[in-house]
């Protein structure tokens, strides 16, 4: 059976529990020529006992989809592309919520896209077949979740813009929710840049919020829609055991009692590192306690006792905020923690920065090199391969929280921080064309924040560097505490708030507005009022910051020495071929001649992109080929009585030939070496000297030149 849906810009078919029948839940769907299946499946035997839902989202990619071979020696999908990787976070981080507390089997969501066409937007329907699968399936989650992305043309906004329509918009922001509330908002503003118009690729807090006003509306369409449709086909829920676990009573009497001033001590320890070292030193002293309540001690369980102590925590942490305006560490709500920046010192690094933020730490470099460095990767919905020339790659070791943990490969957190970060600062970039450019944050302290600091950090690396912006670009994170009625919007959240809050809100941008943004919603939806004030919180904390970054950026010192530099520029195709010489003679001394620079030549539009490490070796071989390539004749280049320092290149019977500015040879003739007779030309001029000539005439490519008296020593 079809459910046939529609809507203002497009249809959606769906079939239902129709295929992967032994899932527990399963959903096609079927968009234009797109075709996306999502299966379910729990496994009620492992049940967790932690407090955690062990849920996995695989977002996979066929390639046959599109009528193509994968790419690489072996034929067959293998590693997942970051586009999957990311595209699975975003599902897992939509669909989360919606599960029962208490609910610890592991969830294994698998979407694969069978068929795609080229206006497909593919996160955005991996997440509505994704919910449509959980809905109908056997679990207990009655709610469904849709994801709208909202663009921007011609300052008018737009739902679900297709491909083309994406290509054109300055805004690119996704939107994730349920008909009553939001649960995750991504937002990144697409580099339109004018160097006639300032603050093009920015996006303000008004318009933002106009935008998302804009997606809340088409959300509630959609899942009214999608509910009333399914509802009749959903399966009968499986009766499985919700693990709503209740602490012994006088375990949490004794830890508010007894407990109470050294919890409220503990958060200072606490505010200063994200490791819950602290918790675990009170559980064993009150596992160990000698008193005359030594046999009901002995009952309770480890766990029982430091989730007793985490819940007083979280309650003393909330209650002060709400209560007292005051942070854990003593800040108030809209407070920076303090900052301090070092820019370029790794000296033979092209650009970096040191950048810390109260107990969170970035070490930030910038890497430049041409389209040959560029990273390839396949985009299903495209033929050919595509370039990625600017990366932002984000580092996370154990030892930043103070974990004597192994070194792993990059994971989903890891990806999506750094993904975060280069929507943030990828606007703000002008005149990067020709250039590849990659940013490493290695993480080396962190207590909240890391992703903002690569932001921070990530911005000065650039101008370290040398590299072009249009825009400098800070970032910060708000968190959330509500209580009831209350409830307090906190400025540069650390672990402690971003563990125990309500919100975690990442947002980066200029003091005009906003390039990229990040929310994740843990109390189920958000009020217009509130987001809107933590809009302009942010704001505010931004400003502040950028102050601070401004201040460093004066003072740096760029190391032109170790830069390296690209020059695209063109000559007359007809001279390509005396640049590149006989057998190639002439390109290969240009790049010997100057440390391996490397040249790339359009033989047919006679534009040539000159690529080395030094500055100084480029602007040598542009020099070198400009002369070569020069199409003007003799006599326009060298007008008679024009006077040039030159080197002596060879040495004959009847004169000397010397190499001319433009690519050109001139000759000395014997009788204008010296104004007495020369009966041997080396008693006065030798290969490699450095001597002023006057061009007598120009016959043809036979330039005459005679010797002035002064040699240049």
């Amino acid at each position: 059976m079809n459910i046939d849906i529609n809507f203002d810009r497009y249809r959606e078919i769906y079939r239902i529990n129709e295929l992967a029948k032994q899932s527990d839940g399963s959903a096609l769907l079927q968009s234009g020529g797109t075709v996306i299946l999502s299966t379910v499946v729990v496994d009620e035997m492992t049940e967790s006992n932690e407090d955690f839902l062990p849920l996995t989202v695989q977002y996979i990619e066929k390639v046959y989809a599109v009528g193509k071979f994968p790419s690489g020696f072996i034929k067959r999908e293998g590693k997942p592309s970051d586009f999957e990787t990311l595209t699975s976070r975003i599902v897992d981080r939509a669909l989360r919520p919606l599960f029962p507390k208490g609910f610890n089997y592991p969830v294994q969501i698998t979407i694969m896209v069978l068929s795609v066409d080229e206006n497909a937007d593919l996160q955005t329907l991996a997440l509505r077949v994704a919910s449509a699968s959980l809905f109908v399936s056997n679990l207990p989650v009655r709610k469904s979740v849709s994801g709208v992305r909202i663009g921007k043309i011609n300052n008018k906004f737009i739902i679900d813009p297709n491909s083309e329509e994406r290509n054109q918009s300055s805004l690119d922001l996704f939107v994730a929710g349920t008909k009553e509330e939001l649960l995750m908002i991504e937002m990144r503003s697409v580099a339109t840049f004018n160097e006639n118009i300032q603050n093009s690729n920015v996006i303000p807090e008004n318009e933002l919020l106009e935008a998302i006003a804009l997606a809340e509306t088409e959300l509630t369409k959609q899942n009214i829609a999608y509910e009333q449709n399914f509802t009749s086909l959903c399966r009968d829920m499986r009766d499985l055991k919700l693990r709503i676990h209740e602490l012994p009573t006088d375990l949490v009497e004794f830890v508010a009692r007894e407990y109470h001033s050294k919890l409220e001590d503990s958060l200072k320890q606490l505010s200063q590192s994200e490791r819950a070292t602290v918790l675990i030193k009170l559980a064993n002293e009150i596992k160990t306690r000698e008193t005359n309540i030594d046999e009901v001690v002995r009952t309770w369980e480890m766990n029982d006792i430091l989730e007793a102590l985490q819940k007083h925590k979280r309650k003393i942490m909330r209650s002060q905020i709400l209560e007292t305006g005051i942070r854990a560490d003593g800040r108030g709500l809209r407070d920076v923690r303090p900052i301090s920046i070092e820019t370029n010192i790794l000296p033979q690094v092209h650009g970096s920065c040191l950048f810390t933020r109260g107990q969170t730490q970035a070490l930030v470099t910038l890497t430049i090199g041409s389209d040959e460095d560029a990273q390839i990767f396949e985009e299903l919905t495209k033929v050919s391969g595509q370039q990625e020339q600017f990366m932002v790659h984000y580092n996370f070791p154990g030892f930043s929280v103070g974990e004597a943990s192994r070194m792993k490969s990059v994971g989903r957190r890891e990806l999506g921080h750094g993904n975060l970060a280069k929507r943030a600062l990828e606007s703000s970039l002008i005149n990067s064309s020709g250039m590849t450019l990659r940013l490493v944050s290695e993480i080396l302290e962190s207590n909240g924040s890391s992703s903002m600091a690569t932001v921070c950090g990530g911005a000065i690396a650039l101008k370290a560097g040398g590299i072009l912006t249009s825009d400098l670009i800070s970032g910060v994170a708000m968190g959330l505490i509500t209580e009831a009625d209350k409830y307090a919007v906190l400025t540069d959240i650390m672990g402690l708030e971003d563990h125990d809050g309500d919100m975690d809100f990442k947002v980066t941008g200029t003091r005009n507005g906003i390039t990229a943004m990040q929310m994740d919603i843990k109390l189920g939806g958000i009020k217009r009022e509130i987001l809107s004030n933590a809009l302009e919180q942010a704001k505010e904390a931004r400003s502040h910051i950028l102050n601070i970054m401004e201040t460093a950026i004066s003072k740096i010192s760029v190391n032109h020495e170790i830069l390296p530099k690209i020059e695209t520029f063109k000559i007359n195709p007809t001279k390509v071929v005396d640049v590149i010489g006989q057998g190639g003679k002439n390109i290969k001394a240009i790049i010997d001649g100057n440390n391996g620079v490397k040249i790339d030549i359009n033989r047919e539009t006679g534009e040539i992109k000159v690529v080395g490490r030094k500055i100084q070796n480029v602007e040598n071989a542009v020099m070198q080929i400009r002369r070569l390539g020069d199409d003007r004749n003799p006599k326009e280049l060298y007008p008679v009585g024009t006077i040039y320092n030159v080197s002596v290149k060879q040495i004959a019977p009847f004169g000397a030939f010397v190499e001319l500015p433009f690519g050109h040879d001139g000759m000395i003739h014997i009788s204008k070496i010296a104004k007495n007779r020369v009966t041997k030309i080396e008693d006065h001029i030798k290969i490699g000297d450095k001597i002023r000539v006057e061009v007598l005439a120009v016959d043809g490519k036979k330039i005459e030149l005679q010797k002035i008296d002064n040699l240049i020593k």
